[in-house]
């Protein structure tokens, strides 16, 4: 039988604060978790994320906005604080 400790299901402060964000402002189209499909088809699983680009990438995108090919996504400016929350949470999807 496996134990886990609690220590292995802790979530760091920065990716707490990150979820937070996510569930907030992108759960709306985007799956947050390790399992859901998104509410919206064509956006993509925030758990697939790192098979395309390498997240670290995603910095300077998310502090001078994302642009996407459509319309409907909104354009997010974080400040580096949130960036590093964000980053931190995409990278426990892994």
């Amino acid at each position: 039988m496996l134990f886990l400790t609690s220590s292995a299901l802790a979530i760091t402060p920065a990716e707490q604060r990150g979820k937070s964000f996510v569930l907030t402002n992108c759960s709306r189209c985007h799956s947050i978790d390790k399992v859901s499909p998104s509410p919206l088809k064509i956006a993509p699983p925030f758990r697939d994320l790192h098979k395309k680009y390498p997240i670290e990438t995603l910095q300077e995108s998310l502090a001078e906005g994302i642009s996407t090919g459509h319309p409907t996504m909104p354009e997010f400016r974080l400040e580096p604080d949130q960036i590093n929350d964000v980053l931190s949470y995409l990278k426990s999807l892994e």
